[in-house]
């Protein structure tokens, strides 16, 4: 097998995935990446959601306990529609950028049909891919993982500070 091009980072909830994505992105910046990250909401020092943030700094709401949605994993209600909004002010496609930065494949995002096609055409596409990617789950998750172009990384509390240059290795070996 040739070189594979999709590098997944999966691991628990809060051992590191969003921190180690956004290291990366500091660190290859001269891939000009594209993409966007996903970061807690907190109001008086508990998680009520998670908003999305772009490579660019727009950042848009994913998901908040306090929104009407008629999707929901777990308690958080999801925003499908703000969310495939957000995605379509992100260009994945964009000829001067060499890599793509998806922070994170999980059960919110797969909600949406848009996400779901977008993440196949990323995958399939001639672009540097990191993404991270929910430990369990069906669907996206699951077919993700099976795909042949894939490696696929655990962080651990034991690897996460190693796991950096690992992943920096496969694209500058």
């Amino acid at each position: 097998m040739g070189l594979v091009k999709n590098l997944l980072i999966t691991g628990l909830p809060g051992v590191g995935k969003t921190t180690l994505i956004r290291k990366l992105y500091e660190a290859l910046k001269d891939f000009h990446p594209v993409g966007f990250y996903t970061t807690e909401i907190r109001e008086k020092g508990m998680r009520r959601g998670f908003e999305l943030v772009n490579i660019e700094g727009k950042r848009g709401v994913l998901s908040h306990v306090d929104i009407k949605s008629r999707y929901r994993v777990g308690r958080y209600k999801v925003d499908v529609s703000g969310f495939e909004d957000f995605l379509d002010g992100i260009s994945f496609f964009d000829p001067s950028s060499d890599m793509i930065m998806v922070d994170e494949i999980g059960k919110m995002e797969c909600l949406s049909n848009k996400f779901d096609r977008i993440m196949k055409e990323v995958l399939d596409s001639e672009k540097w891919v990191i993404a991270t990617i929910a430990l369990k789950g069906s669907g996206l998750i699951a077919g993700v993982k099976q795909r042949q172009d894939i490696k696929l990384f655990e962080i651990t509390q034991n690897n996460r500070d190693v796991l950096f240059s690992e992943i920096l290795k496969e694209i500058n070996p």
